[in-house]
């Protein structure tokens, strides 16, 4: 698997507004465009950081594979991250299983940034996660102007 930080920076601009970038399929079917919930579940096999069991403990427990591509798929990057205790070959694996935590497994509710300083320069990226979290599936999948919109709304979990 490749592990490579996708950088940002340059001209800053504004967020991207509401049902913008980062909107997904599921949103748009969604009655009147709400978000419909996406959370995941663990694998079965492993257990919280703290060894209470599925679910509990501050990251949860659960088994993702994550995918970031260019516009056009000209490029693929992906990873697998495993929560409770944090692993796999995600370079961020237990910051990651922390934000997925605090967003109890629902990526569309990542502590991302408030204001990012992204360049407005447009270089599409897509991300996608496929898995399970806390017992639940996983089937997400997002659409950013660039590289740094999607770290600034996904925080640690697609920085890799």
């Amino acid at each position: 698997m490749l592990a490579a930080a996708l950088l940002c920076g340059g001209l800053t601009g504004p967020a991207p507004a509401p049902g913008g970038p980062g909107t997904t399929a599921a949103d748009a079917a969604a009655p009147g465009g709400a978000a419909a919930p996406r959370a995941a579940g663990p694998d079965g096999a492993a257990d919280s950081a703290d060894g209470a069991g599925a679910g509990a403990g501050p990251t949860g427990s659960g088994r993702l594979f994550l995918t970031v591509s260019g516009a056009d798929d000209t490029w693929v990057r992906g990873v697998e991250l495993r929560c409770g205790p944090a692993a796999g070959h995600h370079p961020h694996a237990a910051a990651a299983c922390a934000a997925l935590a605090a967003a109890d497994g629902d990526l569309d509710a990542l502590p991302g940034a408030a204001a990012p300083e992204c360049s407005r320069v447009p270089d599409p990226v897509h991300a996608a996660a496929s898995g399970t979290y806390r017992e639940r599936p996983v089937e997400w999948r997002g659409s950013y102007p660039n590289s740094c919109f999607l770290h600034a709304a996904t925080g640690p979990v697609f920085r890799f």
